[in-house]
């Protein structure tokens, strides 16, 4: 008797596990409908973005006389580099590169410094206003740049800085630093004050705390605020045009694309290829961050 109900008893165990387990294998039957539906429809934005970036490359590449073919194709037999010849032989190609890599690394560099200076101190310290400049910040963010433009004209005509680089840096650098304060304030709060205190315990210096210290553990962050300040300075073409008047070697490589835009037909070979050229600085400064910046969107979420 007492066997049999040793083995009642341990049996127990394994009949509930049992019970789990079809409890959860039902459970995986009846999610697993919703996401294969899930990721396709990923896989169909993912098409959905890839293509025109697709389209732009392929056009880059085809010959003259099958991009201006009424029948469109998505491959191409015959790639040809002549429309890449065409956007390399443009008189200052070459300077309006170096324009807008000089103007984009610029915003990222003094961005990314101001933001994390800011971001400390209206997160560390205590000061009248301090709730109402973080409103600021977001209204800011809420404003057009078109609505601007015509206002910043005028300013940067005032400042005398039309026709030059500044007129484009400093734009940029007021229009991204609300998005970057405001993202490094999660940042700095998450990291404890407990910390900050233990450094000038063991004889730190502020200046120290802050530079070898929070900026180490905020890196990541600064890099996610990076990313959209050079994406968007070196895609601007709105300033570009409007403060860069007569001065054309000050112009930017957004401007190189007007040179293929013409009255009785446009050269849609170059314009791709231009664009090809443009995308490949953005690819290859989001690749070299991208560990960065996954883990700084992921602490950004986590805030």
């Amino acid at each position: 008797m007492s066997a049999t109900t040793d083995s009642a008893v341990h049996d127990r165990p394994v009949r509930a596990a049992a019970r789990e387990g079809r409890g959860l294998a039902g459970l995986l039957r009846v999610k697993r409908p919703g996401r294969l539906a899930a990721e396709a429809a990923a896989l169909l934005i993912a098409v959905a973005v890839a293509f025109p970036l697709y389209w732009m490359v392929l056009s880059a590449f085809k010959p003259a006389g099958e991009i201006q073919s009424t029948d469109a194709r998505p491959w191409t037999l015959a790639p040809s580099l002549d429309s890449f010849r065409r956007v390399f032989e443009q008189q200052d190609f070459g300077r309006y590169f170096l324009n807008s890599l000089l103007v984009a690394g610029t915003v990222v560099i003094l961005s990314a410094l101001v933001a994390f200076l800011a971001a400390t101190a209206v997160t560390r310290f205590r000061f009248k206003f301090r709730t109402t400049l973080l409103i600021m910040f977001l209204v800011a963010q809420m404003v057009p740049v078109e609505a601007l433009t015509i206002p910043l004209f005028f300013l940067m005509r005032d400042f005398g800085q039309l026709n030059t680089l500044g007129s484009l840096i400093l734009p940029h650098l007021a229009f991204s630093l609300p998005f970057a304060i405001w993202m490094l304030r999660g940042f700095v709060k998450a990291v404890p004050e407990a910390l900050e205190e233990a450094a000038y315990i063991d004889g730190a210096s502020r200046t120290r705390f802050l530079w070898q210290i929070l900026f180490p553990l905020v890196f990541p962050g600064l890099v996610a605020t990076s990313v959209f300040s050079f994406i968007t300075t070196w895609n601007d073409f709105l300033f570009a045009k409007s403060f860069i008047i007569s001065d054309t070697s000050q112009s930017t490589l957004p401007m190189a694309l007007l040179v293929f835009f013409k009255p009785d037909e446009n050269d849609w070979g170059g314009i791709m290829a231009a664009s090809t050229v443009m995308t490949i600085p953005v690819l290859v400064f989001f690749v070299l961050v991208q560990r960065r910046l996954v883990s700084g969107l992921g602490g950004a979420v986590k805030d």
